[in-house]
């Protein structure tokens, strides 16, 4: 079957070479509906809102994303900064919504404004007047309010009556409410700071006051100009907002509760829930050095507070997402003590009742910053006394669906199959789920299934035939290979090769190393693959990937490695990868370079300055080089205090390895980064300067962490080619 060329132009236009993906899936509530995001055939970044029948029929799209968030519309600060922490910044349109639990409505919030849909007629509808900024909106538990942040202070509008009222008046300044702090949001998965109660009586919520944390001024160059942003930033050792929490019902006099936290300020607001039934509020409180958490139970009616349950690890305690209550009290619970993330049933009072799950192999935890990934648990069948979850039982490259009792000791059942990676959703009832499965062969397709696995309907077949986008392409490129190699300490270190058009074993190829090697992260699965990788193995590379110890998806002795030493273990395990690539014949051993962006980057630079890579040439993106200047909650968990263990700031650093740099180094930053600044790339540059080596650098003004829009990206990645033909070479020896 003859193929094209692929051509950064290609990868970057529409439709998307990936196809019809369907996002953001969710079964309404009453089951009747699968909804789901979608890109327009046109415009890849753009996504619309459509739904499906469960039973028959077929899809239609319910809201276009540019009739509700034109191109030429302008997003302020606040969701601009909100769409970052969540890794959506790269699309717009319909990037999210919410089902009512009757399953009568959704609600889109666009553009700032807010919008309803009805899903059986396609009626939209605008709840918001011009320009109002509204961020984190959502219907509440029984259909009445819609709730939602507007300049620093909770809102609702009162469906029945028609009406807007303001839940808090004092934001202002240094102070918010209802909303999640920048760490809980780029570092602890918390993006929201409110929780309705069931039935729509009560609602908790946060006063956030960020007068404690420091003001670091930020200079943001975009393609008009260059102004100060001065930016609330907690760096490590530094302090961090107060953060406070209340409950309060909606009668309209009443008074708001504030909670019992305890007596210390300095500790994290983790996770908030309430019990099923709506008459207590459990909340997760995580000390300020990481080594433990707690649940507190909260009587909503005097905000009074008690421990039921505590979690002491050394060297962490992880955050994650499983708690799940029940109509009878009792709850889910994970937890990493045993070893690795597994499930626990407890009563309402703490007790441990028994373990659900158990072993090695860990249940998903879910992405803590980085990126928005579901929670282990997927669903819990109260009637069946079952719960749904994720899990890599077999090997950590694939991922299938679980179904266990948590009422009697049972081994998990596989629901989905298949050599690759899945995930799942499921409505309250847990009766069926929606699952999207790809690998590398397969582009990620969707159907719904009964909550034994049978497939009912499909949603997103995203079939790979003659008439996909990804057609002309599909068979140019030999198989991605994985394997394993073994960590100093004989871990299982999981790598996949890709190898570049016309692969001939009798010669020998340059090779590009993909890297990200941070914690809390996964790179290396049997999925489908980033097409933009294809890219380098179109221009004659071999791209390789790792995950190094410290990834996610293992045990927790495999990912503690990282404890205590950023560029260390992390770079001890590329190495082994690197020498591994040069063992192979048709690898050309001196023309190896690097590419990684945001801790990324930071290992790029730390592999380019280790005497034992020998690397090439290396592109480095964003990239943390002084561990001071980046955030409390995600630095100090691996780092400790910077005031109680300076050595360990000072191994991990980059720029007292700059002498040592070896190859040619491409510098990648975005102007107005507000995650890590660019003053991490500038003092690399007066670095490099000051000792007189030459170096490539690229900024892009008006760029936060990620480079967006199909133009940039498509000049990221013609700059990444440039560089690496150039360094590296193009051609493969004969």
């Amino acid at each position: 079957m003859a193929t094209l060329p692929l051509t950064p132009e290609r990868v970057f236009d529409s439709p998307a070479l990936s196809g019809p993906i369907a996002r953001g899936v969710k079964v309404s509530p009453d089951g009747g509906f699968i909804t789901y995001l979608a890109p327009e055939p046109t415009n890849q970044f753009k996504l619309d809102l459509w739904i499906a029948p469960a039973v028959g029929g077929d899809p239609r799209r319910l809201v276009s994303g540019e009739a509700v968030e034109p191109s030429s519309q302008r997003l302020d600060e606040s969701e601009k900064s909100r769409r970052e922490r969540q890794r959506i910044a790269a699309v717009s349109g319909v990037v999210s919504y919410d089902w009512d639990q009757q399953g009568q409505r959704l609600l889109i919030p666009a553009g700032g404004e807010l919008y309803t849909a009805d899903p059986r007629t396609g009626e939209v509808a605008r709840l918001t007047s011009a320009g109002s900024g509204a961020t984190d909106a959502r219907i509440s538990p029984a259909g009445r309010y819609v709730s939602y942040v507007r300049e620093q202070n909770l809102y609702v509008i009162d469906l029945r009556e028609g009406r807007e009222r303001a839940l808090t008046t004092e934001g202002r300044g240094a102070v918010s409410f209802g909303v999640a702090e920048f760490v809980a949001q780029e570092e602890m998965g918390r993006y929201t700071g409110y929780w309705w109660a069931p039935g729509d009586e009560q609602i908790a919520y946060t006063k956030v006051d960020e007068s404690p944390v420091e003001l670091v001024p930020r200079l943001d160059v975009g393609p008009g100009g260059a102004e100060v942003s001065p930016q609330r930033y907690p760096r490590a050792g530094t302090a961090n907002a107060h953060v406070s929490l209340f409950v309060r019902r909606m009668a309209h006099d009443a008074a708001a509760v504030p909670v019992d936290l305890g007596p210390s300020t300095d500790v994290y607001l983790a996770r908030v829930h309430w019990s099923a039934r709506g008459q207590e509020l459990y909340v997760e409180r995580e000390s300020r050095d990481q080594r433990s958490l707690d649940l507190l139970r909260v009587d909503p009616a005097t905000g009074r507070s008690s421990v039921i349950l505590r979690e002491e690890r050394s060297p962490w305690v992880m955050l994650n997402s499983d708690f799940h209550a029940l109509q009878d009290g009792d709850f889910i619970w994970g937890s990493e003590r045993s070893g690795s993330h597994q499930l626990y049933l407890y009563h309402a009072d703490g007790t441990l009742v028994r373990p659900i799950t158990g072993g090695d192999a860990p249940v998903a935890r879910g992405s803590l910053g980085g990126g928005v990934e579901a929670p282990g648990v997927v669903g819990v069948d109260e009637e069946e006394g079952r719960v749904y979850f994720m899990a890599s039982r077999a090997t950590p490259i694939e991922r299938q669906l679980y179904a266990v009792s948590y009422r009697a000791p049972a081994e998990p059942v596989a629901l989905t199959r298949g050599p690759g990676w899945w995930t799942a959703v499921m409505p309250r009832s847990a009766k069926v789920f929606v699952g999207s499965y790809s690998d590398p062969g397969t582009p990620p397709h969707t159907a719904l299934y009964r909550a034994d696995g049978q497939r009912l309907r499909w949603v997103e077949p995203n079939v790979l035939d003659a008439h996909h986008p990804y057609a002309p392409y599909a068979g140019r490129y030999p198989r991605p290979e994985f394997g394993v190699l073994r960590s100093p300490v004989g871990q299982d270190l999981h790598y996949v090769l890709q190898k570049p058009v016309d692969f001939d074993a009798s010669r020998r190829y340059p090779a590009i190393v993909a890297v990200y090697g941070g914690p809390s992260a996964q790179f290396v699965a049997r999925a489908w693959l980033d097409v933009r990788q294809k890219l380098f193995l179109e221009a004659g590379f071999l791209v390789f990937q790792l995950d190094n110890r410290g990834s996610a998806n293992r045990d927790s002795a495999f990912e503690a490695a990282i404890a205590g030493g950023f560029g260390s273990v992390e770079v001890d395990d590329q190495i082994i990868g690197l020498d591994w690539l040069r063992s192979l014949s048709f690898v050309r051993a001196d023309r190896i370079g690097v590419f990684g962006w945001s801790y990324g980057g930071y290992m790029a630079l730390r592999m380019m300055t280790d005497p034992r890579s020998h690397l090439a040439a290396g592109a480095a993106g964003a990239p943390v080089t002084d561990w001071r200047q980046y955030d409390t909650h995600y630095t100090e968990r691996y780092l400790g205090d910077p005031t109680a263990r300076a050595a360990a700031y000072d191994a991990a650093g980059v720029l007292p390895r700059l002498g040592s740099l070896s190859g040619r180094l491409l510098l990648l930053h975005g102007m107005a980064d507000d995650n890590v600044p660019l003053a991490n790339s500038t003092a690399v540059m007066g670095a490099l300067q000051a000792q007189g080596t030459p170096f490539d650098l690229m900024l892009y003004p008006g760029e936060r962490h990620g480079v967006q829009g199909a133009g940039r990206q498509l000049h990221l990645y013609r700059t990444l080619l440039s560089f690496f033909r150039r360094e590296l070479g193009d051609d493969a020896d004969r």
